[in-house]
């Protein structure tokens, strides 16, 4: 199964982190991470994982991410918006998309702590849902 992984820069110590697990991950699963993409915040994903979901080599998407609380509900907002383009996309293309970005209104500390089980789960998430879709 040939992956990509988006992962956003923002909160860079927490998700370079997460990229290295998951990386770990689709190795331990046998899957080939054909594309590897940065973006600036989890929110401009959305674009750059509608051109991936396009190409042929792509089966599947994980996306990587973290949104800490800070003063305001800004961070309610962006995992609330790119959530539900996310879900858009993975319905429009007919592939996987994980929600691998932990958040909103962790500390940073909580970010720190979730990186391992979300990494995982994120790339785990998309070897159960391909098999789920080939039996239907």
């Amino acid at each position: 199964m040939n992956i990509a992984i988006v992962v956003s820069e923002f909160n860079r110590e927490v998700t370079s982190k997460m990229l290295d697990v998951a990386i770990e991950k689709a190795k331990t699963l046998k899957m080939n991470v054909k594309y590897t993409c940065k973006v600036p915040g989890v929110f401009d994903m959305p674009l750059v994982i509608d051109r991936l979901l396009r190409k042929n080599d792509v089966d599947a998407v994980v996306t990587l991410g973290a949104v800490i609380k800070g003063h305001t509900k800004h961070d309610d907002l962006i995992a609330n918006a790119t959530a539900s383009a996310l879900i858009e996309l993975s319905i429009k293309y007919q592939k996987p998309v994980t929600l691998g970005i932990s958040g909103p209104g962790m500390s940073d500390r909580q970010a720190h702590q979730r990186i391992r089980p979300v990494a995982e789960r994120a790339v785990e998430a998309i070897q159960k849902i391909s098999e789920e879709l080939r039996k239907i």
